[in-house]
This record gives structure tokens, C-alpha cells and sequence, in this order.
């Protein structure tokens, strides 16, 4: 079962700013990729397997480098002889980042994870302080989405799966929601749509933590071309123009 972490994360009301993004939605709403139910759900099925394995893969990873760093709160729940505190949790971190921002070709789509680790990070230090936040913060102060997510899940006593599913579900529940407003769907067939992703959910996660215990360079990195110029056609070419969303 979840722990109390990764449901509050996964809350649209927890107050992170991922309300502000659509996970590349609203431009694909603009080009007519989008319109209806039925090219929602193809869409979600696309962004859960490509972006979406990618950052559940690193939260997992995350989470398993949190859990293995000393804290004020309740001892490890892996300890290791490779936890040996906050320079070897920073050497780590940083490469995760340094691997995450390889996997995201798109500017504009780091721009949007950064932007929401930001926004994020106060509220995760708020409720679940810890000196490893400051560890991740210390290699980036906007660290990475997934990042975050993950160090917070781990900090909080989570195992890599759960903040592998959190993050998963975020990757298709942002988009879903925001579909709601662009396109006035009918939000119970887009609750719907959601609940029938649940077993290639599931199969995103088993896959995230089975590489979460190996070494960074060897993380999922499926490509999602795509999504990576849509992200970067919609600061581009409508900057300065009405956008309901930041990405």
C-alpha cells in the first residue's frame, strides 16, 4: 500500500505549481493531435511509456539514494556501506541529475521540470525536512521533478516503487486534468481513461524500479521526440501570446 508521501505528492491540491503544467498537452490540443477522449487516452499511453518511464525510473532511483543517507528522523531503511553521508549523497545525486538532464533533449521540457522541483522543494521541506533535501538542493537549487519527488518519498520512508508510481501518475494525470479545461471534456471519461492506464502503470513501475538499482548511465531513456519539440514549439512560438499553461 502507499505510504502518506506519495499520496500527498500525487494530490493535484498539494501546492507544488504542477496546475501551471500540462506535460505538452495544451500544444498538442493547439495542433489538433488532441480533441476528443479517444486521442487523450493515446496520447497518455504515449507520454506514460516514454516521458513517463523516464522520470519514474529516476524518482525510484531518487528514492533508493535518500533512504541510504543518515538523518535526524528514522534510521536508513537501507543501509549500506556505500551510505557514508552528504558528500557521497551529493556525488549521487549529481549524477542522476547530470543523467536526467542528458535524457531531455528539450530545453524547454528541463526549463518545466526544474521549474516544478522549485516550486516544489519548499513545500517538501516544509513537511518533511531533512539534510538530504538539502543534499539535492545543494547539486542544483531547482533540482529535477523526479528528483525531488523521489528524495522525498525515500526521506519520508517510502520504498523506490512508490515514488516510481507517484511519478508515473503525475506524468498522466497532469495532461488528463488539463485536458478537462482545454478541450471541456467530460471529466468522469477522462477519470476513466485514467483508471484504464492502471496495468501499463503498473508495468512502467515494475520496469523503473527493476533499473533503479543500477547505475545511472544505464537508466531507461526512451525517446520521445515529439513531446520534446511540441515542449519547445510551445514556449517558441507562443511566447508572448495567451497560454493557459507554462508547458
Amino acid at each position: 500500500m502507499p505510504g502518506l508521501a506519495s499520496l500527498v505528492l500525487a494530490d493535484a491540491r498539494f501546492p507544488g505549481g504542477g496546475h501551471v503544467h500540462s506535460g505538452g498537452l495544451e500544444e498538442a490540443v493547439s495542433r489538433g493531435l488532441v480533441s476528443d477522449v479517444a486521442s487523450l487516452e493515446g496520447f497518455l499511453r504515449g507520454r506514460l511509456r516514454t516521458a513517463g518511464l523516464v522520470a519514474a525510473a529516476f524518482a525510484a532511483a531518487s528514492a533508493a539514494v535518500s533512504a541510504c543517507r543518515p538523518s535526524s528522523g528514522p534510521s536508513p531503511s537501507r543501509p549500506s556501506s556505500s551510505c557514508d553521508g552528504a558528500a557521497a549523497t551529493r556525488a549521487r545525486f549529481a549524477e542522476l541529475d547530470a543523467e536526467l538532464e542528458a535524457r531531455t533533449p528539450s530545453a524547454a521540457a528541463r526549463e518545466a521540470s526544474r521549474a516544478q522541483g522549485r516550486g516544489t522543494l519548499r513545500a517538501v521541506r516544509a513537511a518533511w525536512p531533512s539534510p538530504v533535501l538539502d543534499d539535492l538542493a545543494a547539486v542544483h537549487p531547482r533540482p529535477h521533478h523526479p528528483l525531488l519527488i523521489g528524495a522525498a518519498c525515500g526521506v519520508a520512508g517510502e520504498p523506490p516503487g512508490e515514488a516510481a508510481r507517484c511519478v508515473a501518475y503525475l506524468a498522466v494525470s497532469g495532461p488528463a486534468s488539463a485536458a478537462v479545461r482545454l478541450l471541456g471534456l467530460d471529466p468522469f471519461a477522462v477519470n476513466a481513461v485514467l483508471v484504464g492506464l492502471g496495468p501499463a502503470l503498473e508495468t512502467v513501475v515494475a520496469e523503473a524500479v527493476s533499473a533503479a538499482d543500477g547505475p545511472p548511465p544505464d537508466l531507461p531513456a526512451p525517446g520521445a521526440p515529439v513531446l520534446d519539440l511540441m515542449a519547445q514549439a510551445h514556449v517558441d512560438q507562443h511566447r508572448g501570446r495567451l497560454r493557459l499553461f507554462a508547458s
